[in-house]
């Protein structure tokens, strides 16, 4: 079944200033849970992944199940300030995809690929636009 159209569904972590991102051209809770066990897979031996969401329809109790070392941490409605990857949505239109028109799908991906490549290349840039100081835990 098919979600809504999504080009990114992605995440940094700022403990280790790495990112994960999956390009798909629509987001779902299939693709949803492909990628919380990517974050999962990704995560180091006796660490464990905590993933901010939002309340869109594919972010449900259900996709981490069965995924041991991943928990989500849900936002209240209406608080995007609050949740990391807002701010690296804004700052990817701000600087990677401002007023852009494309000449389709496969240019919609290359650029996408291209942004987000330019995003991640600055650990620095990684670390502040997805870490909350209210979120620190000690290591």
């Amino acid at each position: 079944m098919r979600g809504i159209p999504c080009l990114f569904v992605c995440c940094g972590i700022p403990a280790t200033r790495e990112t994960d991102a999956l390009i798909a051209p629509w987001v779902n809770m299939e693709i949803m849970t492909h990628h919380l066990q990517q974050v999962a897979t990704r995560t180091q031996p006796v660490r464990h992944a905590v993933v901010i969401m939002d309340g869109a329809g594919w972010h449900t109790d259900e996709i981490a199940q069965g995924i041991d070392n991943l928990r989500i941490i849900k936002l209240p409605p209406y608080l995007p300030e609050l949740d990391p990857i807002e701010q690296v949505w804004q700052w990817l239109k701000q600087n990677e995809l401002p007023n852009r028109c494309f000449e389709g799908y496969e240019d919609i991906v290359e650029q996408c690929c291209r942004a987000w490549n330019s995003f991640i290349s600055d650990s620095k840039r990684v670390a502040s636009l997805c870490s909350r100081d209210w979120i620190e835990v000690g290591s």
